[in-house]
């Protein structure tokens, strides 16, 4: 369950990561203005969304994992 939540944050940050720099370098083309951020923010900040989805994902599995299996099947 935690792989899966985290491969879901990294599918997230790369297609964020991909749309957000293809959309700084069109609005570049019209606003003279604007720079692409430097690379440290961006890694900073993607780890920071990383370790949140890890945490989100941990919380309901650590949570699952303390349930008595043939307890739960028995209530079904």
């Amino acid at each position: 369950m935690i792989a899966d939540g985290a491969v879901m944050a990294v599918g997230g940050i790369v297609a964020g990561g991909v749309l957000g720099y293809v959309m700084a370098r069109t609005a570049g083309s019209y606003i003279l203005d604007i720079r692409m951020p430097d690379l440290v923010p961006v890694v900073a900040s993607a780890g920071v969304l990383l370790a949140a989805a890890v945490i989100a994902s941990f919380l309901p599995a650590a949570r699952a994992a303390r349930i008595d299996v043939m307890q739960a099947l028995r209530s079904e």
